[in-house]
């Protein structure tokens, strides 16, 4: 997310030359450059209105100090602008009422409503250890009522099945007496949705907001819809009190306009990112995260406790344990990095939270891609236990025998075996902590962070 963004800006800041104070002058073509990329990321004209008269305001006669350059001075004011535009940061739901508190989901067919659903009742299980039901009161299409309940069996959840011949409305409520009834902390309400925003849609979803008086009421927007996820963010504030917003599918949207408008198009905070399909893929939102990392500063927090939630603390001690005994770093170690790394998103994932990642060569993020995991996992998995503990085992004729079982070509075979020699090498530097303790900045002065 943010990709051509986040290129643009850091651009537009690099073109300042060495001047001990901002001026209107210098940094008239810095604005029109942060204009252009506002717009061609798709935020809404009147955010950019607002957004480069404020930078401008704030940079016009601003000192810069010695240890800054211009253009680091202009991308400080745009952070502090950034934050603003997408804060204040309030990702705490609300649940504080008599049980169970009500959690609507609102939003167009095909934002990812019923994914967010089961995305929230998996988080709010796992680390606030409440007891969630799901319910949809989507009359209109079978086929999202029986998703919802498979994503239920998949996360724990309870689940409430629409009753055949009933009404939205009276779906929700028997849902909400069935969650009282079972103890239930939290009912999360899916609702239906339309291609386009239509009267009956709004209308229903008025009488459902009017029944259950939920504490909560989240817009579930598609970050890559560009303009339509603004026009229809200003419908659905106007026909129920939003209370938060979650941007979905944002890892696949290279733009970010979305993120930027509809704060200030709904007047409801962003609460959180789904960035894949898996029941895990959620992320909090920090505004100032996510104004380092479109600046290309990275976001190491967020990387650090991506670490401590997913990386299999049990495999790095293992790891760890076998590598002070002087055993070499083999390809089932390999493995095991590469299905944690696809546990947090994978490699471009990774990138994209260091500082300057950002920056990095487009081909570099191809080359990064889930898929390219996959096809490594695939090619260990074809080799024989011994092949694994021994890499220097494979021959010309084993090559050949792997590549066709992992239906990939010998000269992929050939470069895995070089990383892993490279990973070798790096393990031996390292002597303990693998993945983790890279990720977590550990690796004394040889390390990732440390070191000249």
């Amino acid at each position: 997310m943010f990709d051509s963004l986040s290129e643009r800006l850091v651009k537009a800041t690099r073109n300042l030359s060495g001047r001990g104070r901002l001026s209107e002058e210098n940094i008239k073509d810095s604005l029109r450059q942060v204009r252009m990329a506002l717009l061609e990321a798709d935020v809404a004209l009147p955010v950019v209105r607002d957004f480069v008269s404020a930078v401008k305001e704030r940079a016009i006669g601003e000192e810069v100090g010695r240890s800054l350059s211009p253009g680091q001075a202009l991308v400080k004011i745009i952070h502090a602008e950034l934050v603003s535009v997408m804060g204040p940061e309030d990702v705490a739901l609300n649940l504080q009422c008599q049980p169970p508190a009500v959690v609507l989901l609102a939003g167009l067919q095909g934002a990812g409503k019923t994914t967010t659903a089961a995305k929230l009742a998996l988080r709010l299980q796992e680390r606030d250890g409440r007891k969630v039901m799901l319910a949809s009161t989507d009359v209109h299409r079978p086929a999202a009522v029986l998703q919802l309940e498979k994503l239920a069996h998949e996360t724990g959840s309870g689940f409430f099945p629409v009753v055949a011949g009933q009404g939205s409305r009276e779906i929700a409520l028997q849902a909400l007496a069935e969650a009282r009834v079972g103890q239930y902390d939290v009912l999360l309400l899916d609702t239906a949705g339309r291609l386009h925003v239509d009267q009956d849609m709004m209308q229903e979803l008025r009488e459902i907001h009017q029944a259950v008086t939920p504490t909560e009421t989240l817009f579930v927007v598609d970050a890559m819809a560009g303009q339509d996820a603004i026009n229809s963010a200003r419908v659905f504030s106007e026909t129920v009190p939003l209370t938060g917003v979650v941007l979905s599918k944002t890892d696949g949207d290279a733009r970010g306009g979305a993120a930027l408008s509809v704060r200030k198009v709904t007047g409801a905070p962003i609460k959180f990112l789904g960035t894949g399909e898996k029941t895990d893929a959620l992320e909090v939102f920090h505004p100032d995260r996510i104004a380092s990392r479109i600046l290309g500063m990275g976001d190491v927090l967020s990387l650090v406790e991506a670490a401590e939630q997913k990386l299999d603390r049990k495999k790095s001690e293992n790891l760890a344990k076998k590598l002070r005994k002087g055993r070499e770093f083999d390809l089932s170690d390999l493995r095991s990095q590469l299905e944690q790394m696809l546990d947090m998103g994978g490699l471009g994932a990774l990138l994209e939270k260091l500082p300057g990642g950002m920056g990095l060569p487009q081909g570099l993020a191809g080359k990064a891609d889930e898929g390219m995991i996959r096809r490594q996992i695939a090619i260990i998995n074809s080799m024989t236990p011994s092949e694994r503990r021994f890499p220097k085992t494979i021959n010309g004729s084993r090559r050949r025998r792997i590549a066709a079982g992992s239906g990939t070509e010998v000269q992929e075979i050939n470069r895995l075996l070089k990383q892993q020699m490279q990973m070798q090498k790096m393990m031996k530097r390292l002597g303990k902590g693998g993945m983790g303790r890279l990720l977590q900045g550990k690796g004394g002065p040889s390390g990732p962070f440390g070191g000249h």
